[in-house]
């Protein structure tokens, strides 16, 4: 097992080609399942919180081919697969992160792929199965989007000069009160920002940070297959990824923001939470 400072170059991009190869199954399995997604449709952790058959379809075939190609690794994902490897690799999968938007077809959800190497994420893939976007990053390498019919190109956020300017997205958990203390934040937020977006699937929102799409993100209580890909994708476009009150990333907080405004941002969220 090597150390997570001196991941081979070579292993990385075995990674990241089969996270992308296993991505885009998924996504063509994902997709055909659109047009039935509503006829199998359970709930988790509230009336709202939704899994469909095409998750479980999809974290089926992602983690078998994973493990398939790489039958020594773990994995982790949202809907149940657990498996402890001897590798040091561990996937970290998001089937369909985004399935209330699968569900209506709203064009926003995606396949999330994340390797970790001895705990430290090193390759992510988030492919957006409505439109065929692809991010996808691997660590020292910079995040890139190939989208359908266009050159492949580097991802490099955006640059508000204040917060006044600043286009956060954002996103709200399933329970009532949660969303209740979640909606306070953002009637206070609104008004110091120039606008938000609330798009429904945290690997897409962290990648469209990436892209300049809106120039920060942040969200309470992410879970690891929520992030870890989008994450790396943020980073390597060289956002800052932080969390508040001096904590990690995502423990609860999830910051990303252009460095323009980073600072700034991470104070006004943490005097309104």
């Amino acid at each position: 097992m090597m150390t997570s400072g001196s991941t081979a170059p070579d292993l990385r991009t075995e990674l990241l080609e089969l996270a992308r190869a296993t991505a885009e199954e998924a996504a063509a399995l994902v997709g055909a399942g659109r047009s039935t997604a509503a006829d199998q449709v359970d709930t988790k952790s509230s009336p709202v919180d939704v899994v469909t058959a095409v998750d479980t379809a999809s974290e089926a075939l992602i983690v078998r081919r994973l493990t398939d190609a790489r039958p020594d690794d773990g994995v982790l994902g949202e809907e149940g697969a657990a498996r402890e490897g001897t590798s040091g690799v561990r996937w970290v999968v998001d089937p369909i992160d985004g399935t209330v938007n699968f569900l209506y077809g709203f064009p926003a959800y995606a396949v999330s792929i994340a390797a970790e190497v001895d705990g430290r994420t090193e390759v992510g893939v988030v492919l957006n199965v409505a439109t065929g976007e692809l991010f996808t990053a691997a660590r020292g390498r910079g995040a890139w989007l190939t989208a359908p019919g266009a050159a492949t190109m580097q991802l490099h956020g955006s640059g508000p000069v204040s917060l006044e300017q600043t286009l956060v997205a954002t996103g709200f958990g399933y329970r009532v009160e949660q969303r209740r203390a979640q909606g306070a934040v953002v009637a206070q937020l609104v008004t110091e920002v120039r606008d938000i977006r609330r798009n429904g699937c945290a690997s897409l929102d962290l990648c469209s940070a990436a892209a300049g799409r809106v120039d920060a993100y942040y969200e309470l209580d992410l879970k690891p297959w929520d992030h870890a890909a989008g994450a790396l994708v943020a980073a390597e476009a060289g956002l800052v990824v932080t969390g508040t009150e001096g904590r990690p990333f995502a423990e609860p907080m999830a910051v990303v923001a252009a460095a323009t405004i980073a600072e700034p941002l991470v104070a006004l969220l943490e005097r309104l939470h």
